[in-house]
This record gives C-alpha cells, sequence and structure tokens, in this order.
C-alpha cells in the first residue's frame, strides 16, 4: 500500500507545476486523498483535499484560486495543478490517505523571486 508523488522541481515566481501521486496497492477509487506540504522550519499544512467520488475539494487559503486537485481514478492518480507559484510555496510537498492512514515520501517544490 504505496503513495508515490513526482512532478516536483525548481520555478520562477508566477509559473506553473504539476504534481502528481500514484497509489498501489489498495482500491484508490474508494479513499480521500490530501496534498501538504512542508517547509524547513515549518508546520504541515494541508493544503487541499478530494473525496473519493470526486464531487468535494477543500483548498486552504493559502492556495484557493491558484490551486486545482483533480483524480483520475482509471489511472489510481491524483493531481495537483499549482499555477502562479510564489516563493512562499516553496516545501516538499506530500499526497496521503487518512482512511489509510500513508503518506508518500514527497516531492520538492522550489520557487525563486
Amino acid at each position: 500500500v504505496t503513495l508515490m508523488e513526482s512532478g516536483g522541481g525548481l520555478v520562477q515566481s508566477g509559473e506553473s507545476l504539476r504534481l502528481s501521486c500514484v497509489g498501489s496497492g489498495f482500491t484508490f477509487k474508494w479513499h480521500g486523498l490530501a496534498w501538504f506540504r512542508q517547509a524547513p522550519g515549518e508546520d504541515r499544512e494541508v493544503i487541499s483535499c478530494i473525496s473519493s467520488s470526486d464531487d468535494s475539494t477543500y483548498y486552504s487559503d493559502s492556495v484557493k484560486g491558484r490551486f486545482t486537485i483533480s483524480r483520475d481514478n482509471a489511472k489510481n492518480t491524483v493531481y495537483l495543478q499549482m499555477n502562479n507559484l510564489k516563493p512562499e510555496d516553496t516545501a516538499l510537498y506530500y499526497c496521503s490517505s487518512d482512511s489509510l492512514g500513508i503518506s508518500g515520501r514527497g516531492t520538492q517544490v522550489t520557487v525563486t523571486p
């Protein structure tokens, strides 16, 4: 039972990235998923969630209007489209499942001014 993130990188302020998280070893479509991030010296921040049925989403105020979460259950993948990135978005980004109690190893996003 695993989650694996990819898609991070080094970008300039205002640019975009799309993160992907592939789940394996479980019935992906049955579980809600979340993205959270953690910057050095900072607390973990849950930034977005999506329900199992894809009909309910949540965004933190810090990313609302810039990030979009989506999922493709046929591909066992959840995405985080991140637009208009800012230096304060720099962090290690993880996907997680509360119902399974698991998260991935993270993917680094670094945004330069």
